[in-house]
């Protein structure tokens, strides 16, 4: 479930594209332009757009304090995307991450099929979460500032 309504139309598509892409190619090796259009072409999946935002909603609720409201945090979220998002950094390379970037890989093609089913079990399915967890912690890190 989103943090908010407004999550998708302060967070979009091609933003995350572009806050995304530094991790993807350093992760894959490849470059930021070819990073980008894999990132693209596999959030255009709703599926995997739906993932990503549930991943940055969960770091969300963890960075909301007692006194802070979903609006107030969202109009933060907000500034910072404006401000920050073509300087974006890498996340840390972790399994969890890695387990994320598959997810998406999945969607363009890249991965194997197999994988698929890897990470539909129990333990691939929680290693799945926490790196889509830890890649909207990684995003709000920047962006909360």
């Amino acid at each position: 479930m989103l943090f908010s309504r407004r999550l998708p139309h302060v967070l979009t598509q091609k933003d995350l594209v572009l806050l995304l892409a530094p991790t993807y190619a350093a992760a894959r090796g490849v470059d930021e332009e070819e990073a980008r259009d894999r990132l693209a072409r596999a959030l255009a999946v709703p599926a995997a757009l739906d993932d990503v935002y549930r991943g940055i909603s969960e770091a969300l609720r963890a960075a909301q304090g007692p006194r802070t409201s979903e609006d107030q945090l969202v109009d933060k979220l907000s500034a910072g995307v404006v401000a920050r998002r073509a300087r974006a950094k890498p996340a840390p390379a972790t399994a969890a991450v890695s387990a994320a970037l598959v997810r998406l890989d999945l969607e363009i093609g890249l991965a194997a099929d197999a994988i698929r089913a890897t990470l539909a079990s129990p333990r691939g399915e929680a290693l799945l979460d926490e790196g889509l967890k830890a890649l909207g912690a990684h995003l709000l890190k920047d962006l909360l500032k």
